[in-house]
């Protein structure tokens, strides 16, 4: 009886008929010999050949065939009674498919032969699995190796008391006439190709981790395994060197088995005895004894190996004479070969033939130099074409950028003439107040002018405080960094302070302690005396948009929320939080006893003792960008290009002041005692003068190349911040 489940594909023992008994299987609790485990008699076969006994059942795993080396396959579907009926007619064998699948070869009476190969079922590990329609499949045998003993069966190459099977297999190759590969050993399964159930050819390693042939790899999308899609990554040399490592037969020593395809060697013993590296295959069968070569006197000849040519040429029958490429029309044996070379009448020609061949021969040399020097002029000609093609193509390009730069050039022009017309406009303006009387005298020294610049910035400049005891001035930028200004002796970066992980956007300074205020929602405490930073405190949940300090508190604007920080020597901590804000706090104006605030179309001012919200000014012009309070006035500059004034003790709005084409991003006012100026900074990159006693522009200021953002003033001078990065000093 016959193993049973999933033990089948691993049971390979040899059968004996002895005593009528069959032993139980190992790794098997079933003795199958019992009834209990019978499948009927119509469901299986066996055949009686000597000592040999066949057995087959329908799940067609692998069968042993006793005495023998081979395994035997049923196909599950012709009966006992019709089996022993046909009188051993047709043959069944079992050969090593794709991946260790089966193959069943079918050979009839007749000499037909049908394959069937059973469907390999997945499996994550390298253990053979069946699935139950393998019976169904029908395909042309793999290309496997069988050794044969006779002419109708396989001859063993392992040691029947050891049952080590050692079989052989033979690549599959696309090509017409494949390269015979037998293994003289059973290569490792883990050698084999998932894709192609082979031995890897040329394997490389894919994105997913799993080792593929080349090829393979290039054909499939997707890996077996995991489903991942294949991208070759590198060639895998250690595989590559354990495959070159297995020993197989020489190819002279294989023979093709029947006429299918793909083509199945075994092992032919009158061939090639010697097991060689593949690695080192080409070396051996270069000068392989067995090797087929043809005789070179005539190709008629039969094939011969190479190590009967020498006793062939002795024997041979269609030698030439040596001068039959001039003519002579000999063939003979090697006997009649030495007499007819005393005789040939082209023997004394010897000399004058070979001599009129080397000068033949020096022809073809000198030919095959014209040649080549005719081929590196065409390639020099290529060379100099795709040259000349290159500076055209260039010169083109050049074109291109001329025509750009001229563009630029244009769009400059008309820029500076909008500016140009700008000021013309603001100077008609002028003279015209002049003229009516509204102005007083022209004092040319209240003209501001640029004095310097300070460039070390690698982002947008968004805000500037001055320290006053040190002459210093500090400007925070879109580059996370706030540099340090000497403005007294050598106007240059004293130190760059690193700490926030946001954009800069609002500087404050309370006695020596200098306050930031990033986008990363902190605000950092820094020691003027040493420029050190001290502490870090989270602030809010939101960008901190602007810090002022007052009455040794600090108070900090950001998305509808005022927080109120008591300063504690460099410690802050939260004292109250003001609500009611309708949108982003974006300035904060501490003057006297009271705190300036501006959100979307509101002013809040606030009770710095009390901290209540004690009058609100409404606005028109979007959202409160800035705002700056006079000795007279409340300032603010908004969203929509307009600077509206308020009187500070009415609270009653007295003016609005247009002239700005962009968003009033800052406000910052100068007092003398005869006169009062604001100046307020632009997205259309201008700064304008404003005189506060008749309320109007009194100068414009263009020299940024980008937005103005920020304002700072000290000893009469104005520090301007912009989004091209530089700091600028103004003086009168």
């Amino acid at each position: 009886m016959l193993p049973c489940g999933p033990c089948v594909p691993f049971c390979l023992l040899h059968f004996r008929v002895q005593d009528s008994q069959t032993p139980a299987l190992p790794g098997c609790s079933n003795r199958h010999l019992g009834t209990r485990h019978r499948r009927g008699a119509d469901s299986g076969l066996a055949e009686v050949l000597g000592e040999r006994l066949l057995w087959s059942w329908p799940p067609g795993p692998w069968v042993p065939l006793a005495g023998a080396s081979r395994w035997l396959l049923g196909p599950g579907s012709l009966h006992w009674k019709e089996q022993m009926d046909c009188k051993i007619q047709s043959r069944m064998e079992t050969t090593f498919g794709p991946a260790f699948s089966a193959v069943t070869t079918i050979t009839k009476a007749d000499g037909t032969s049908t394959y069937k190969q059973h469907r390999r079922t997945p499996s994550s590990s390298s253990s053979l699995a069946y699935s139950p329609r393998d019976e169904e499949d029908s395909m042309p045998p793999i290309s496997t190796p069988r050794r044969s003993d006779s002419a109708i069966s396989v001859r063993s190459l392992h040691s029947e008391s050891s049952m080590s099977l050692r079989s052989t297999f033979s690549l599959p190759e696309e090509e017409e006439e494949p390269e015979p590969l037998v293994f003289a050993e059973q290569p490792s399964v883990k050698l084999c190709c998932q894709l192609c159930c082979s031995v890897f050819k040329d394997p490389v390693i894919t994105t997913c981790g799993h080792t593929f042939c080349r090829r393979c790899a290039l054909k499939s999308e997707k890996c077996p395994v995991d489903n991942a899609k294949l991208t070759v990554v590198v060639n895998n040399i250690a595989v590559a060197e354990q495959i070159g490592e297995l020993f197989i037969h020489c190819r002279h020593g294989c023979r093709a088995v029947g006429g299918g395809k793909p083509t199945v060697f075994e092992v032919d013993p009158r061939g090639c005895p010697f097991t060689i590296k593949l690695s080192t295959r080409k070396d051996h069968e270069g000068s392989c004894d067995y090797r087929p070569v043809r005789c070179p006197n005539n190709p008629s000849c039969p094939p011969l190996l190479k190590m009967n040519l020498e006793a062939h040429l002795k024997e041979c029958e269609h030698i030439k004479c040596p001068h039959s490429k001039y003519g002579c029309t000999f063939i003979g044996n090697q006997d009649t070969y030495e007499t007819h070379l005393e005789t040939c009448r082209f023997e004394g020609l010897k000399e004058f033939l070979q001599q009129t061949d080397d000068r033949f021969h020096e022809m073809h040399v000198a030919l095959a130099q014209k040649d080549q020097e005719i081929a590196f002029l065409r390639s020099m000609l290529g060379k100099l074409s795709e040259k000349i093609d290159q500076l055209e193509k260039s010169l083109e390009l050049k074109f291109d950028v001329l025509d750009e730069n001229q563009s630029k050039l244009s769009e400059d022009l008309m820029e500076f003439r909008r500016d140009a017309s700008m000021l013309n406009d603001e100077l008609s303006h002028i003279n015209a107040r002049l003229n009516m009387g509204i102005l007083g005298s022209y004092d040319p020294q209240q003209i501001f002018k640029c004095k310097g610049t300070f460039v070390g910035h690698q982002g947008p400049v968004w805000c500037l405080c001055v320290y006053s005891m040190g002459d210093l001035l500090f400007s925070g930028s879109s580059d996370k960094t706030i540099k340090v200004w000497d403005t007294c002796t050598t106007y240059k970066c004293q130190k760059t302070l690193e700490g926030h992980d946001g954009i800069v956007l609002a500087l404050c300074i309370q006695g020596c302690k200098l306050y930031s205020g990033s986008a990363d929602c902190t605000i950092i405490v820094w020691d003027i005396q040493n420029l050190q930073k001290v502490n870090t405190i989270r602030a809010h949940d939101n960008p901190v948009c602007t810090l002022v300090s007052s009455h040794n508190m600090l108070f900090s604007g950001s998305l509808k929320a005022i927080k109120v920080w008591d300063i504690v020597g460099t410690e802050l901590k939260l004292k109250k939080e003001l609500t009611g804000l309708n949108h982003w706090v974006r300035a904060l104006v501490a003057a006297q006893s009271y705190l300036y605030s501006g959100s979307y179309q509101t002013i809040k001012i606030w009770d710095i003792r009390t901290l209540d919200c004690i009058h609100v000014l409404q606005t028109s012009g979007g959202s409160v960008y800035s705002i700056a309070v006079t000795n007279h006035h409340i300032v603010c500059g908004t969203y929509e290009n307009l600077i509206h004034v308020w009187d500070i003790e009415s609270k009653e709005q007295v003016r609005t002041l247009t002239g700005h084409v962009g968003t009033v991003y800052a406000l910052a006012v100068i007092s003398t005692p005869d006169q009062t100026k604001v100046f307020s900074a632009s997205y259309d990159r201008s700064l304008r003068v404003w005189s506060m006693d008749n309320m109007i522009c009194t100068q414009t200021l263009l020299r940024h190349q980008g937005s103005v953002t920020a304002l700072a003033v000290s000893r009469g001078r104005l520090f301007s911040g912009a989004v091209d990065s530089t700091v600028k000093v103004w003086t009168c």
